[in-house]
């Protein structure tokens, strides 16, 4: 028997008693804004008006008010912090309470050994000189790793006469690596200067390597579309002449260890990816993500180790470290100081060409049209120059920016170095697979033009610390800043803006105060026709 349907309720009403409903509802509504009138409460908040353009002195009113914010957010962020660890505290005093006095006997004596050995901190710098020492240790070959836009800056002396001071007799390599970034004619001239030390093998790694489940399922997709990846990024280039040189070094050999050391970010780990052909090193933009050797076999014989960054020293020019060092990720330096040291090394119109923006005084201004050129805003449309900077600085530390530095015409041999050790460095080696390996690796490249690279001043060699007792206790950029003392030469006007600028912002903002300073900015218009502030704002 079917079930009869219920019949629902129908919600039509008559008019008039909607009307009294709507009545109710408008009488209800008006009572509550006159209480709140009465009160003073307003829901609507009252819309922030901001600085008037023709305020005088606003870029350093926005520039305090910033970093008024900053300052109460991390305020916020260490009560946070400080919350979190007062409850952590509490649970653990009670979960241990709560435990019975048999467990918490056998607890203490299994942890008093732990206590004698803590675990190491992977972030130290005693931990990663340890680390780098044991990749040396255990290598038969180093591979020094150099980005190909500064060659000579990602040089190390103290780790290249370490390792000829080894026993042993350890070879050294040096591969030019990210040469798809640098002009075609400046990759030529450095290989044929860095050749009369060491052989060197030109280099393009990968940046779109994935692990063994996706490369898989890439393989089954290709098969059935029949659709290649060719990327820029995707291409590979000078990883089969590379295993091939090392597999006919390895062949006098039962096993062949090889050590790949270098600078952060100079694309260690994407080297040994692109070889391997998965994803077996982490890799990433942010420096310092490698903390300890791994091993990485490639064929029967040969096997390359993975290692963490070479540690700078301290007393290497600001510029070196803002590009090699890890300051900034350990909080040791900001973002905007070392994009102010980098902006000192390039020239003007390029960045100013290559970036799209207009022309600048200085490096806040410069990343202000940065950030308003890639949408970094705030509330109430303030740049983000924090963000603009960390941008800035990925593009210069990452696989993006095209840069190059002019190889020296005269190259000339380091001190640890002599013509016998450059001789027993090139035997060994099949000098005719390096020379047509390199060959087949600059026509397969896509090289940028002159025009469209930035030229970049290099500051030499970059001093790095083997361990942590050879470390000097001067800071960043001291050798530098005693020769300003002792000559004291004349600052440009974009210089003193940017020194007056840091001094500002170590000082903590306490008010706003409205002073006329003297500033030279350097415009076209001369020194009698500039507005004297004084006569309206006293």
């Amino acid at each position: 028997m079917k079930r009869p349907k219920l019949k629902k309720a129908s919600k039509r009403i008559s008019c008039s008693k909607r009307y009294k409903i709507q009545k109710k509802v408008r009488d209800h509504v008006r009572k509550l804004r006159k209480e709140a009138n009465k009160k003073g409460v307003s829901k609507r908040p009252k819309k922030d008006l901001g600085v008037p353009s023709s305020a005088p002195f606003k870029e350093e009113v926005l520039r305090e008010a910033e970093l008024r914010r900053l300052q109460i957010e991390e305020e916020t962020e260490k009560k946070k912090q400080a919350k979190k660890e007062a409850r952590a505290k509490k649970k653990e005093t009670l979960s241990k309470a709560a435990e019975p006095k048999a467990k918490k006997a056998r607890q203490d004596v299994v942890e008093k050994p732990a206590e004698n050995l803590p675990a190491p901190d992977k972030s130290s710098k005693q931990y990663l000189c340890s680390e780098l020492n044991k990749v040396i240790d255990a290598s038969d070959v180093l591979i020094e790793v150099l980005d190909a836009r500064d060659p000579l800056g990602c040089r190390c002396p103290q780790l290249e006469e370490a390792v000829l001071q080894r026993e042993g007799n350890k070879k050294l390599l040096l591969v030019l690596n990210k040469i798809d970034l640098v002009p075609q004619e400046n990759v030529e001239k450095w290989i044929q200067c860095l050749q009369l030390e060491f052989p060197v093998v030109v280099f393009k790694a990968s940046t779109q390597i994935k692990n063994k489940t996706v490369q898989a399922r890439k393989r089954r997709i290709v098969a059935s579309n029949e659709v290649l990846d060719r990327s820029r990024a995707a291409a590979c280039l000078g990883n089969n002449s590379l295993t091939e040189l090392l597999t006919s070094f390895a062949s006098n050999k039962a096993s062949l260890k090889v050590g790949v050391v270098g600078f952060p970010n100079v694309g260690k780990s994407s080297l040994i990816n692109s070889i391997k052909g998965t994803l077996e090193c982490n890799v990433g933009v942010r420096r310092g993500i490698t903390k300890s050797m791994q091993e990485v076999h490639i064929t029967k014989s040969v096997k390359l180790i993975d290692s963490p960054g070479v540690v700078a020293s301290p007393s290497n020019p600001p510029a070196s470290l803002a590009l090699r060092s890890l300051q900034v990720e350990q909080g040791q330096e900001t973002v905007l100081e070392a994009v102010r040291t980098l902006l000192k090394q390039c020239d003007h119109s390029q960045i100013m060409l290559q970036y799209n923006v207009p022309d600048f005084r200085n490096s806040l201004e410069f990343l202000t049209c940065f950030a308003k050129k890639r949408g970094y805003l705030q509330k109430g449309g303030v740049p983000n120059t924090v963000q603009a900077a960390t941008a800035f600085l990925a593009d210069w530390t990452g696989a993006k920016l095209s840069y190059h530095c002019k190889a020296p015409e005269n190259p000339r041999l380091p001190a640890y170095l002599s013509d016998a050790v450059v001789t027993e460095m090139q035997t060994g080696w099949d000098l005719n697979i390096l020379k047509t390996g390199n060959e087949e690796t600059l026509k397969g490249v896509k090289f940028p033009s002159q025009a469209s690279s930035i030229g970049f001043i290099s500051k030499g060699p970059t001093e790095g610390l083997l361990s942590v007792c050879n470390s000097p206790e001067q800071k960043p950029g001291a050798a530098e800043s005693q020769v300003e003392q002792n000559e004291k030469p004349v600052q440009s006007t974009a210089e003193a803006i940017d020194t007056e600028e840091s001094e500002k912002a170590q000082k903590p903002p306490v008010r706003v105060h409205f002073q006329s300073v003297a500033i030279d900015i350097g415009l076209s218009a001369g020194t009698d026709d500039a507005y004297d502030f004084n006569t309206d704002f006293k």
